[in-house]
């Protein structure tokens, strides 16, 4: 069962354009996404674990590999950090690169709201990204963050 939804896809697709902004990316360059990852991992790991960090980012790739199949070619080291994209056969055009990683980290951002709430999970993102406008995505069943 995928987590995406269209809320979590939209928080995904803004931190990709926020960690894209004035920044130039090289063809030997991580994907955007990793780098997402790589900024929540410390947060995360401080709230789960090392070990719980490397699970659900696991989970996210798996689930997320099943609609995009390059990710299968990525992996979670036992530090918590993604490898494997630049291997020949992970290499995509660059519309494909940034659905994928859109996909990735919405599945990660649906994973935590499924085990820390979704306005923990926003209040973590706005610590991390504080300039990033999220107050339009909380949902109207809960309180605001």
């Amino acid at each position: 069962m995928s987590r995406a939804t269209p809320q979590m896809r939209s928080v995904a697709a803004r931190l990709i354009a926020a960690e894209t902004k004035g920044k130039h990316s090289s063809d030997s360059a991580p994907p955007r996404a990793f780098h997402i990852c790589e900024k929540l991992r410390p947060h995360l790991a401080m709230l789960m674990g090392k070990a719980g960090f490397r699970a659900v980012l696991s989970r996210a790739l798996v689930v997320a590999s099943a609609e995009v199949p390059w990710l299968t070619t990525v992996q979670v080291n036992a530090d918590g950090a993604l490898e494997g994209w630049d291997k020949p056969e992970a290499q995509v055009d660059a519309e494909v690169l940034k659905e994928s990683g859109v996909l990735l980290v919405a599945q990660l951002l649906g994973l935590l709201v499924a085990f820390i709430g979704e306005n923990l999970t926003l209040r973590l993102v706005g610590d991390v990204w504080p300039k990033l406008s999220l107050e339009d995505l909380s949902s109207t069943q809960g309180d605001h963050p």
